[in-house]
């Protein structure tokens, strides 16, 4: 329960040699703010004194945090398992001790034979081994985990090519996957590889019968809606624009929250802005006006969340939910503790905790999952728009589209008003202070703020995303790209692309991260345009699965 929490922290200020309270904190709140200190001081001191199922505990946080090499360390002194065993090695691998680590993956491959911790072992051991040890790892994936075949198949296939120059064998492991795992990711993703080949030589016809399949055997792919929105780019190419308008129809229709339902609806004419006009437009936004009632928990609780009074539901909530972590929640409990994080300000974990829910494994979990998914209240949870009067009125100063801004927002702070990241930006708009300086000295905003006061930011990074757009002659694309990536770099990026074509330009941002960003600020412009835009909304709820035709 949050008090207990809150008066274990008020037991430790100032005294930290406290190891069981420490313990306390590292086991009951492990995602909590300010954890990371405790734990390392905790392990600093007190690590002869730790029992192994503490060490779990210990390794489980800094697994999440991304500190894979502490990590692996921890879980070496924890209680041997499938998962701590498998963590350990990775540990050592991340951390550069590859023979090591080989060992400590053989060592657990016999230990445990048939778990799926062991297909992840034997995929790892294959990346660190050398070529023909490597394949006899992969064919015994292949031969024991048909899940993880598919994967193995592919990887056996790029081996065989590139490291054995066997083309013959890597072409039958090729034909393998697409003949034994035609639904699977790997199949799409060899797919893809063979339709951008195709495409880049201007075989559009040879590219669409690679591409199709995609969204037909993997629907729920995160390849299908890319391929079946190039399908139609590739039919315009042939002059087909009725097959071209139909494989539009089909992403809104099959994949609505996806970035590449925008550019279908876009290259369908609808008025959702593309990537030169989507700045001047102001689209009406009607964010619901009520609570929705959340799935789970008591009446009671219910009822004060719909009423707002979030702090008493909060406390009642983890009363109700007494101490089950993530992993034992139903889905209903794993959304409305969303709902919860984000009423009381905490947007990064429920939107975390309510996107997570995807990684559900458990068919019955999955099924859940499916079901609130096909729920408005859903996407409104995921997409929620916090400071909206301040988002509008920066939008209005600035000439820009109020829902282009609070999906900037979303992606470079999940709305955390003191986030900072590693560079040194700030807030919510993340706004490096020294370009906070520079705009002072452009305009006439004082000199007395702060950029972890929400309208200070919103003030100065809706002034500073107009600066972008006109540099960039109000293209939107390049104004984006440059928030993330900075203007040298897409100004090299003009140079050497062509942009008449915007989405082959994103296809070739050699930046993964600023190429997902793009994707994803629009993706989520699209979300808040059908969600809270009456003419989209309707635009899209009427929107006709069409067939996808095949080449």
């Amino acid at each position: 329960h949050p008090r207990s929490h809150k008066i274990v922290r008020d037991k430790l200020e100032g005294n930290l040699d406290q190891p069981k309270l420490l313990l306390f904190l590292v086991e009951h709140t492990p995602d909590a703010e300010g954890i990371s200190p405790i734990l390392n001081y905790l392990v600093r001191n007190y690590a002869e004194a730790l029992k192994p199922e503490s060490w779990e505990a210990i390794a489980d946080i800094y697994w999440e945090q991304w500190q894979y090499e502490e990590a692996g360390k921890a879980y070496a002194k924890a209680p041997p398992s499938p998962k701590t065993l498998y963590r350990a090695a990775r540990g050592q691998e991340i951390a550069g001790n590859e023979s090591e680590a080989a060992i400590d993956y053989q060592n657990m491959i016999a230990e445990y034979p048939d778990t799926e911790e062991t297909a992840q072992a034997l995929t790892r051991l294959a990346e660190i081994s050398p070529p023909q040890e490597a394949l006899q790892h992969l064919d015994q994936i292949i031969n024991q985990f048909p899940e993880q075949a598919p994967e193995a198949l592919f990887s056996k296939a790029t081996l065989l090519e590139e490291q054995l120059q066997n083309g013959r064998g890597a072409g039958q492991a090729r034909q393998a996957l697409l003949n034994q795992y035609p639904a699977s990711e790997a199949a799409s993703r060899y797919r893809w590889q063979q339709a951008q080949a195709q495409a880049a030589e201007e075989q559009f016809v040879d590219a669409w019968k690679w591409a199709h399949p995609i969204a037909i055997n993997t629907p729920d792919s995160g390849i299908a809606p890319k391929a079946a929105f190039w399908v139609g780019k590739w039919a315009a190419r042939l002059e087909r624009a009725e097959d071209a308008e139909a494989a539009f129809q089909y992403v809104i229709a099959q994949h609505p929250e996806s970035y590449y339902a925008w550019r279908s609806a876009a290259l369908l004419g609808w008025n959702v802005g593309d990537f030169t006009t989507v700045r001047e437009l102001t689209p009406q936004v009607n964010p619901p006006d009520y609570r929705p009632t959340p799935p789970a928990g008591s009446p009671m609780f219910q009822e004060l969340y719909q009423l707002g009074q979030d702090e008493d539901a909060m406390r009642l909530w983890y009363a109700e939910l007494g101490q089950q972590d993530q992993e034992e929640m139903t889905v209903a409990q794993q959304f409305t503790q969303g709902l919860v994080q984000q009423a009381n300000d905490d947007y990064i974990e429920g939107i975390t905790s309510i996107w997570s829910l995807k990684e559900r494994e458990n068919p019955n979990a999955q099924e859940a999952w499916q079901d609130l998914r096909s729920q408005k209240i859903y996407w409104e949870a995921l997409f929620p728009f916090p400071y909206q009067s301040l988002i509008l009125e920066g939008a209005e100063q600035n000439q820009l589209n109020p829902l282009l801004v609070v999906s900037l927002i979303r992606q470079e702070s999940r709305f955390e008003p003191e986030i900072r990241s590693s560079a040194g930006a700030l807030g919510l708009m993340q706004v490096m202070p020294d370009t906070a300086d520079w705009i002072v000295d452009q305009t006439e905003m004082s000199e007395d703020y702060s950029l972890t006061n929400p309208e200070d930011n919103i003030r100065f990074g809706t002034w500073f995303l107009a600066f972008t757009h006109r540099e960039y002659n109000n293209n939107s694309l390049l104004a984006i790209a440059s928030y993330n990536a900075g203007p040298g770099n897409v100004n090299e990026w003009v140079q050497r692309f062509d942009v008449e074509d915007p989405d082959e330009f994103v296809e070739q941002i050699p930046f993964p991260e600023t190429k997902g960003y793009v994707e994803t600020v629009f993706g989520n412009y699209w979300n808040y345009l059908r969600l809270y835009n009456p003419e989209i909304a309707e635009k899209v709820k009427l929107a006709a699965p069409n067939q996808l035709m095949e080449e």
